[in-house]
């Protein structure tokens, strides 16, 4: 079997190890019950399922798990050595979507009021950080954010996204303050002959690479005393979580991420049923 998956499929030998790991812990369960292949049938498959969930497997691992015996139990049955395939009925359990983090409110004004424009590098740090959080940007798309993309008449960004997909983004009052008095007063400071015209440069007048941008971004969450793990999509989360708290339309939000699909903008959905359950569960006498 191992070696129809080599030859006839074409799957890694990782794969094909995985699946061996699979039929191994099928043939200790069948082992411990007594009983053969022949036997099983999707009852008990969907036991022996049952047991590698109990045992510590996700809902991704479980996945790939009935794949692996979809896969073992149809090349037997085309085989002729089972006279049914019991693995066909199995349904894969769906993937875990994991809830995004977020930072209360309170921790976002601790670090934003943290920032001291007047010390080095203030002004651009609380410029970025106001961005990231005011307009939900990506890391990539702050990064690559150009002054000719600025409009400060009506308040917007424009931004190049995943796939190279162009949107407009709203910069709010705060953040647009911020980026002013960073032009202003820091940014010329920071220029060299080989500046480009992005919007945030390093002290070498060069364009801020993602993993500088990532580490004062933790940088200024240690100093403002925050013990959250902390990264740049930390703030991108919280700005869509608190937009729908507050009550923003769905597909508002949608747009302003610059998600293709609702589906993957829903995920906030399921954080704010959480915070509505904790508080109902804190404060109703019921609960």
């Amino acid at each position: 079997m191992i070696r129809y998956l080599a030859t006839e499929r074409g799957l890694s030998e990782a794969y094909q190890l995985s699946v061996r790991q699979t039929l191994d812990a099928l043939a200790g369960w069948l082992k411990r019950r007594g009983g053969t292949l022949r036997d099983l049938g999707t009852e008990d498959l969907a036991a022996f399922l049952g047991q590698r969930k109990r045992d510590g497997l996700k809902a991704a691992s479980l996945r790939i798990t009935t794949v692996h015996l979809k896969i073992f139990f149809r090349w037997l049955a085309a085989k002729g050595r089972l006279e049914m395939d019991p693995a066909e009925p199995l349904l894969a359990p769906r993937p875990e979507k994991d809830l995004p983090e977020t930072l209360h409110a309170v921790e976002i004004d601790r670090l934003l009021e943290s920032i001291d424009p007047a010390k080095p590098l203030g002004r651009r740090d609380l410029a970025i950080l106001e961005l990231f959080y005011g307009s939900g940007l990506r890391l990539s798309e702050l990064c690559q954010a150009r002054l000719e993309m600025m409009d400060f008449t009506g308040g917007f960004l424009r931004v190049t996204g995943k796939g190279g997909k162009t949107r407009i983004v709203r910069v709010g009052s705060k953040a647009l303050a911020a980026i002013d008095g960073y032009l202003r007063n820091e940014r010329p400071s920071l220029v060299t002959r080989r500046t480009s015209s992005h919007l945030f440069i390093s002290v070498r007048g060069t364009a801020l690479s993602p993993d500088r941008v990532r580490q004062l971004v933790k940088e200024r969450a240690a100093a403002a005393g925050i013990e959250s793990r902390m990264y740049p999509h930390l703030l991108r989360h919280s700005f869509a979580t608190h937009l729908l708290e507050g009550g923003a339309d769905l597909r508002v939000i949608q747009e302003l991420l610059g998600h293709a699909d609702i589906s993957t903008t829903q995920i906030y959905t399921h954080v704010d049923r959480q915070r509505l359950k904790s508080v109902h569960h804190k404060f109703h006498p019921r609960a």
